[in-house]
């Protein structure tokens, strides 16, 4: 079975999508016959691509509202994040443009260490509070295994450009309009950061679905 997860390593929604389809694949009996690949998408594809700020300015520019109000709407998401095992710290996390952080996470598919790179990432940027300049993300892919120096040529190029867009073309064509956004075998859909049980349910149906073709 082919699970196709759209993502971007900004969204904390997208790292809590993560760990319950985690959880759900921990309790499905078919999980060894799952195949999941990550694909690029662009929560804000309009962002400059020389410029970070901390998410709260970044958020409150945004959706229209003060600081407060943010630090509000991202408190109650990092509660969730808690309840999956992940410790959120919106008071040092980065925004910024990812498009060459998914460039990075294509090079690092074509070594096989795409979730590995997909993970460190997100943990990085939403737990770590790390920079996301173009040497954090030569460390982080050297981490995961990644060559440092393949990693810092591909970034000072416009290399695996063509494979980020072709999945945020890919996912438009879905319907998806945001992240996490899932798809299973190429016909089941799921928008969001749904629970383990949504998530298992929605795995045991495109796995009884196998049987009948």
């Amino acid at each position: 079975m082919l699970v196709e997860i759209w993502s971007d390593v900004v969204c904390p929604w997208c790292y809590i999508g993560k760990r319950r389809l985690e959880t759900a694949l921990n309790t499905f009996e078919h999980a060894a016959d799952v195949e999941i690949v990550w694909r690029s998408f662009q929560l804000d594809p309009s962002a400059p691509r020389d410029k970070r700020e901390p998410v709260y300015d970044s958020l409150a520019k945004k959706f229209g509202g003060s600081k407060a109000q943010v630090k509000t709407m991202t408190a109650q998401v990092a509660q969730l994040a808690e309840a999956e095992g992940l410790h959120y710290d919106f008071e040092n996390a980065i925004s910024f443009n990812t498009f060459d952080a998914h460039r990075l996470l294509h090079l690092a598919k074509s070594h096989g260490l795409g979730a590995e790179a997909h993970e460190r990432l997100m943990r990085a940027n939403l737990i770590e509070g790390a920079a996301m300049d173009t040497p954090t993300l030569v460390r982080l892919a050297d981490e995961v295994g990644v060559p440092a120096t393949e990693a810092e040529r591909v970034l000072g190029s416009d290399e695996y450009t063509a494979d980020v867009n072709a999945d945020i073309q890919q996912a438009r064509a879905y319907g998806a309009s945001g992240v996490p956004f899932f798809v299973l075998d190429r016909a089941y859909g799921i928008s969001g950061a749904q629970s383990a049980e949504l998530f298992l349910q929605a795995l045991t149906t495109a796995h009884d679905a196998q049987l009948v073709k």
